[in-house]
């Protein structure tokens, strides 16, 4: 006995149309959920392999000297320091607001190295691949101040703020590394309560029963982050903001507050400081490069068990802000990209 085929022209009469067209959508959108799934899940396998091709890169970067025009290598987070403190300045088109935030930066620690005369320090920009003359501006302040106290790191390509942070704080001579934005909107002198917080907690540390001799005596030996706040100021920014603005806002902490969890309230401001210790193993094994990479710094740390403490500081608006409301959705992106990149174990945490 030969079995009936039922030609498919048959079987697709006996479904309704309706029907038909529901499960073409269906397929439809399966098809795209499992296309961008797969599209997102090789570019997190991206990040990761080139995470791994840059820890293992042997550096040739190095600081150009417009006074003898000698090119000067690039020292290692991983070299003993040389300075008590390095401050990391990321940069892009910054021409008009780096001249006065650099001033104001220089002078202070000017006044506190000749007061103090332990106190020694470098400022390193990092020009983030700027299209307008902030290099120039930059190298005014090498010819000014020397070589020795101020560097500029060129990255060529603009690559994100992260990624010139991370460059900084890899490149940086300090015992004590501080990132603080170009723009000059936290008071340098604020410094001063994140840097007593280090040395409290790093006291801390090593009057903690059953912590060995041999344990770091120097408070760049011993792992901290801590992290500018303006939360306090919170009310006031809610206040004077649009309505979508502060909904956008209010979201986004609701998402880094389910990505890194809580204890940080104020992840994105611009003004943050580590030990040396706690610099070489966060800017060793942060991948994201462009606005999250706070978040992930919160998260890494959390994940090392670098303790962490949250000091309010000074903060002002100034003109000329990069963040637009679409920036808003790279965040999520990004934020996404920590959780999964990290709950996965798609990338590898080093200690």
């Amino acid at each position: 006995m030969v079995a009936a085929v039922w030609p498919l022209s048959a079987v697709a009469g006996l479904i309704p149309g309706s029907l038909s067209l529901t499960l073409l959508i269906a397929t439809l959108v399966s098809i795209l959920v499992l296309g961008a799934a797969a599209v997102f899940f090789e570019h997190i396998r991206k990040i990761g392999c080139m995470h791994s091709l840059e820890r293992s890169a042997i550096s040739n970067a190095f600081f150009e000297d417009p006074n003898s025009l000698n090119k000067v290598p690039c020292p290692s987070i991983f070299d003993p320091p040389e300075k008590y403190i390095s401050l990391i300045v990321p940069a892009y088109n910054e021409e008009h607001r780096l001249p006065e935030a650099l001033t104001e930066t220089l002078n202070y620690l000017k006044q506190r190295s000749a007061a103090d005369k332990s106190f020694s320090y470098e400022v390193l920009i990092v020009d983030d691949g700027s299209t307008d003359q902030t290099s120039k501006v930059a190298f005014k302040f090498v010819k000014q101040h020397k070589i020795g106290n101020v560097r500029v790191l060129l990255l060529g390509r603009n690559h994100g703020k992260g990624e010139a942070v991370r460059k900084g704080m890899l490149h940086s001579r300090g015992e004590l590394l501080l990132m603080l934005d170009a723009d000059g909107a936290t008071k340098v002198t604020d410094l001063e309560k994140l840097e007593a917080q280090v040395h409290a907690l790093a006291q801390k540390v090593k009057s903690t029963p059953g912590t060995s001799s041999s344990s770091p005596q120097k408070a760049s030996d011993v792992e901290i982050a801590v992290f500018g706040s303006r939360a306090h100021l919170e009310k006031q920014a809610l206040a004077t903001r649009k309505w979508y603005r502060n909904f956008l806002m209010k979201g986004f902490h609701l998402v880094v507050l389910l990505t890194a969890g809580p204890g940080i309230r104020d992840t994105q401001c611009g003004f943050k400081m580590f030990t040396r210790a706690a610099a070489r193993k966060l800017f060793t094994n942060i991948r994201l490069k462009r606005w999250c990479f706070d978040v992930e710094l919160v998260y890494l740390c959390k994940h090392l068990r670098i303790p962490m403490v949250e000091v309010s500081v000074y903060w002002t608006e100034i003109p000329g802000s990069k963040v637009r409301m679409t920036s808003i959705m790279h965040m999520v992106f990004e934020l996404l990209l920590i959780k999964v990149g990290y709950g996965l174990g798609i990338w590898k945490i080093y200690t």
